[in-house]
């Protein structure tokens, strides 16, 4: 399942990044957050309680949005000194390609409710950097427009497995054809979690018809409508999320999907080494290890508290990637010492656009980048390939 070798740059300079900061002055400096936590307050300011209770929130008492946070705490960085850390290089491979980054965006569905460029901002955002972009199978604006938006941009594809088979082989030959090169089935969203905020809001976006895009362009879903969604946009609703909520999917349902495309098939929402045993017996190109960010099953173990178990049962036969309660350049550098070859950024960039769009969104993973660089360097390392477990420490 090798891609072309085409390399992804991401045009970023740390040092210059910093000091632009520092010289552009208090006034400067204010137009636009530097840390993680002021996006989130400017992004709740701009924000109805809804649409921001729907990126913010988690299922239940949160506790397992909490353990993914505090799975970071867990660990602590043991840098080494005197090192000469003057070349340093964050690029990572993925399936065939090179990317100057160690990190992806997240497939974070209905963008129309954070801002009115939904997911055009952040894809073209991802298009500059050079930093590959899962759209999701949730998105307000249908994959061909992404696509478009993004030239010869690295785009992967997130897929909600649907109940009807032709409807999957639909979205499959569309992402294909659209130019993406890989897809990322998710399987731990088959039904919503109880999600107390947006239970308190009586917020689900899709009842609006966001993030029916990719539906409500398709061909085959469109002929299981007695009513086109032009007419009756309720009813249309009900039956794509009828198709999303596919309780009955199983592996022999992933099979169906292998069979379908010739493109790398990433299992996204596993938690357990058995599963990922059993994932690569099914014929799957990596691992995303992912608990959705807290949003589907409260109480659940922390993505970083899972990584060791699973990458020690997959023993490198694939990529394991990661993903849920990374915020900073530290949390990306102990996530790969951990085994991971990549992670995925939520929902920073989702503040982050919801604050100025696309700009913002290209600030918020620029700095991110940044950061991760610097803190790499200072730790002694100079690369990627350097960070292992080594570079961390357990400490309760």
């Amino acid at each position: 399942m090798r891609l072309g070798g085409r390399v992804q740059s991401l045009n970023i300079k740390s040092a210059d990044i910093q000091m632009s900061i520092y010289e552009s002055g208090d006034e400067g400096a204010r137009l636009l957050p530097v840390s993680l936590s002021e996006w989130e307050e400017r992004a709740e300011k701009k924000l109805d309680a809804g649409s921001f209770g729907y990126v913010h929130g988690g299922a239940g008492a949160g506790d397992t949005m909490r353990a993914n946070i505090d799975a970071f705490q867990t660990y602590r960085i043991r840098p080494r000194i005197c090192m000469d850390i003057s070349n340093r290089d964050l690029s990572v491979k993925l399936f065939g390609h090179k990317f100057t980054a160690p990190f992806l965006f997240a497939p974070i569905g209905v963008n129309s409710i954070f801002h009115p460029d939904a997911e055009l901002a952040p894809a073209k955002a991802a298009a500059k950097l050079g930093i590959p972009y899962i759209l999701s199978n949730v998105s307000t604006m249908d994959l061909e427009k992404v696509a478009e938006v993004m030239g010869d941009g690295i785009r992967w594809f997130q897929l909600y497995p649907p109940r009807n088979h032709e409807l999957t082989k639909s979205f499959l030959s569309r992402a294909e054809a659209a130019g993406y090169s890989a897809i990322v089935v998710t399987i731990d969203s088959t039904l919503l979690g109880w999600r107390e905020t947006d239970l308190r809001n009586a917020y689900l976006p899709f009842l609006s018809g966001h993030g029916m895009g990719n539906y409500f362009s398709d061909p085959v879903f469109c002929s299981m409508l007695d009513e086109s969604p032009e007419k009756n946009r309720k009813a249309a609703v009900k039956v794509a999320l009828d198709e999303g909520n596919n309780i009955c999917f199983t592996w022999k349902d992933l099979d169906f999907i292998r069979q379908q495309t010739k493109l790398p098939i990433l299992l996204k929402g596993v938690t357990h080494p058995d599963d990922a045993i059993v994932a690569i017996e099914h014929g799957v190109d990596g691992i995303i290890v992912s608990n959705h960010g807290g949003r589907q099953l409260d109480g659940a173990i922390g993505t970083l508290e899972a990584l060791p178990f699973i990458c020690e049962a997959v023993k490198e036969k694939v990529p394991i990637l990661m993903d849920s309660g990374i915020r900073r350049g530290a949390d990306i550098l102990k996530a790969m010492a951990l085994g991971a070859s990549a992670v995925l950024i939520g929902r920073p960039y989702v503040y982050a656009l919801a604050v100025a769009g696309q700009m913002g969104v290209e600030e918020v993973m620029k700095h991110l980048f940044t950061e991760t660089e610097l803190q790499m360097a200072i730790s002694g390392r100079t690369s990627i390939q350097e960070l292992d477990r080594s570079l961390v420490m357990k400490v309760n």
